[in-house]
């Protein structure tokens, strides 16, 4: 394969770009009190990074219908954003590795399984929305990963080849997603929700503490 054929950075975001794991605990927290039902950390560990539904019927099975889902996925989103608005910061070594990335010339795009508003409203709060040709959030797919859906449509929105992508991730599941989709992945484990065997078991062609250890270079060389 050409070496002049380009290359994309597919960034999922919580865990990647930012950490508000807590917010998002917290926000299932309430809507789990508000139906008369505890929320626990083994809960949340269990679920996170998916989709909304798919959690949803794993919290409180199939009795709700599709309007009941939105709705409860609406409200428990509307509790997130309002605490990740009042601040977000990146993580360590996310700035200057995106801003790297983009003097190198790499597409850059989002893939996530969280709604589009949350998304739009992290990049714009953390000033780096310029750098993304593509945002995929929930709205745009069928199915969570570690199917590798969301990534697929990443590559595809900026016009690459699966096989030219990297993923940034943090999960288990996304991990498997980049692999299933064929591309590099590189696993962070600064907001510490997975081990590093785990990630590396997953197939993760890097796992890194922090962004700080990498730059453009380092990622070019994952393609040979």
């Amino acid at each position: 394969m050409s070496t002049n054929q380009p290359l994309a950075a597919i960034w999922d975001v919580d865990g990647t770009l930012v950490d508000t794991a807590e917010m998002h605990f917290r926000a299932w927290q309430e809507v789990s009190r508000e139906l008369g039902h505890a929320f626990s950390r083994d809960d949340f560990a269990a679920t996170f990074g998916r989709r909304n539904p798919e959690i949803l019927r794993t919290l409180f099975g199939d009795g709700f219908d599709e309007a009941e889902l939105t709705a409860l996925a609406e409200r428990k989103e509307s509790l997130y954003r309002v605490e990740a608005a009042r601040g977000v910061a990146l993580l360590p070594g996310v700035r200057r590795l995106v801003d790297n990335l983009h003097r190198a010339a790499f597409a850059q795009g989002i893939g996530s399984s969280a709604p589009r508003a949350n998304l739009e409203l992290i990049l714009r709060l953390t000033g780096i929305a310029p750098f993304f040709a593509a945002v995929i959030g929930s709205e745009d797919t069928q199915r969570g990963k570690p199917d590798p859906q969301v990534f697929l449509l990443a590559a595809e929105r900026l016009g690459v080849a699966p096989s030219r992508c990297v993923v940034f991730e943090d999960a288990v599941a996304g991990v498997q997603a980049a692999r299933a989709g064929g591309m590099k992945c590189v696993a962070v484990r600064c907001a510490g929700h997975h081990s590093e065997a785990s990630l590396r078991q997953a197939g993760a062609d890097v796992v890194v503490e922090t962004l700080e250890e990498l730059s453009a270079r380092t990622i070019q060389d994952l393609f040979g």
